[in-house]
């Protein structure tokens, strides 16, 4: 599973392992434990979570528990939507450090430009204010890198504009079919890693009869065709699992997609009903 091991490198040079293990929608308590005791386990070394997942303690707790040095674990977390101040922000980074027990995160992100409640709300004056909360927890080394998620363009201009540390990611919804190309291509050109939460369309893309025809020709699963289009697009997948058999499948990812099937994946319309659909994302 050298694909575990291949990293990614920030802007900032920070290396970022290429597949992460993402927990939205994984409970807080011994269910959130055990998927990330057995990811770590299984060799996954990046955990994503979220203030708002509400099992930040028992991600931290099983990174602490796994006996692996804390340098060897990327662990991401994020500022919850809802929080637009910049003293809001060192609150909440404060109290997530406090929850996962540890010194430093590896990256921390904002989760939305906008507050899940009010989607598309013109944040633009306190997203700065924010993004200074980010630049003062970087510089303090607490969290080795900052970024954003579900940010489109306008959000990164607005922030490029007046950042003195640039966001170094993207976190987005994307998975074939739905590869947000404009904000992907920006993202990129200006040094952000892409990463996609919902690789797998919360599942869709498991029984799409595309993929899972293109699957059988690799002699892979849909999930893991799904995953490697991620990283044959130099986009980095969260996949979420609670399953051993899926969090060991979702990380044997050693093949390639060839450049005619990647054309093909790449073209696929969207085949989602729609997107942030319900509440926290990503």
């Amino acid at each position: 599973m050298a694909v575990l091991t291949d990293k990614f490198s920030l802007a900032n040079g920070t290396n970022i392992p290429q597949v992460g293990f993402g927990t939205w929608q994984i409970p807080g308590g011994q269910t959130a434990y055990d998927a990330v005791a057995n990811a770590l386990k299984t060799g996954y070394r990046h955990i994503d979570t979220a203030k708002a997942y509400a099992n930040e303690s028992s991600v931290g707790k099983a990174v602490r528990d796994s006996g692996l040095d804390r340098s060897d674990v990327f662990v991401t977390t994020k500022l919850p939507a809802e929080t637009k101040s910049y003293q809001g922000a060192l609150a909440d980074f404060k109290t997530t450090l406090k929850n996962l027990d540890l010194d430093y995160v590896d990256l921390y992100l904002i989760h939305a430009p906008w507050p899940w409640n009010e989607i598309g709300k013109d944040c633009d004056a306190q997203n700065l204010e924010v993004w200074q909360a980010m630049e003062e927890i970087y510089t303090s080394g607490k969290a080795k890198a900052i970024g954003v998620s579900n940010f489109n363009v306008h959000d990164l201009q607005n922030i490029l504009h007046h950042a003195t540390v640039a966001p170094m990611v993207d976190q987005i919804q994307y998975y074939v079919g739905y590869t947000e190309p404009k904000i992907t291509k920006f993202a990129q050109d200006h040094g952000m890693l892409v990463e996609a939460y919902s690789p797998l369309a919360t599942g869709d893309m498991l029984n799409n009869p595309a993929v899972r025809e293109m699957a059988n020709k690799y002699h892979v699963s849909p999930a893991q065709l799904a995953l490697r289009f991620c990283l044959e697009n130099g986009v980095l997948p969260l996949p979420k699992a609670t399953h051993q058999d899926h969090i060991e499948a979702n990380a044997q990812l050693d093949f390639s997609i060839n450049a005619a099937d990647m054309a093909t994946l790449n073209g696929m319309a969207d085949t989602a009903a729609n997107h942030f659909h319900n509440g926290t994302q990503g």
